[in-house]
């Protein structure tokens, strides 16, 4: 069976929404990184909602949130395809998969600060 693309702009649409919402759910369900980001999110959420956090705050931190995730689900699909294209090890696709990984680490320190602004002030 070939691939046949769907010209139609609303049933198109829903289609991608529907395979985004497929990922997401293969991300938080097989992928160990995002389960437990996916669960600190929760739990930092729940927390903002017992420290009643200001609007202001729940945009930073839900974009802190997002960003974590987004990035470990694209170094999770660098990782799998370059572990398709090269299955055994490899000094350049283990260059490529640092990088990667890399990028989660900037994105993971960067909603550590968000959240040390945030809540440091809640406690203190």
């Amino acid at each position: 069976m070939e691939f046949q693309k769907d010209n139609s702009f609303v049933t198109g649409r829903l289609k991608s929404v529907t395979y985004a919402f497929k990922g997401a759910l293969k991300l938080i369900s097989t992928e160990h990184s995002i389960m437990v980001q996916f669960s600190i999110g929760i739990l930092i959420s729940i927390l903002g909602a017992i420290m009643k956090i200001s609007a202001t705050e729940w945009l930073f931190q839900t974009f802190a949130i997002g960003l974590v995730m987004s990035i470990e689900g694209l170094n999770t699909a660098v990782e799998k395809i370059a572990d398709f294209i090269h299955p055994s090890y490899s000094k350049r696709i283990g260059f490529i998969k640092d990088i990667a990984a890399g990028s989660v680490f900037f994105a993971a320190i960067t909603a550590i600060i968000i959240g040390l602004i945030i809540y440091i002030p809640k406690f203190i």
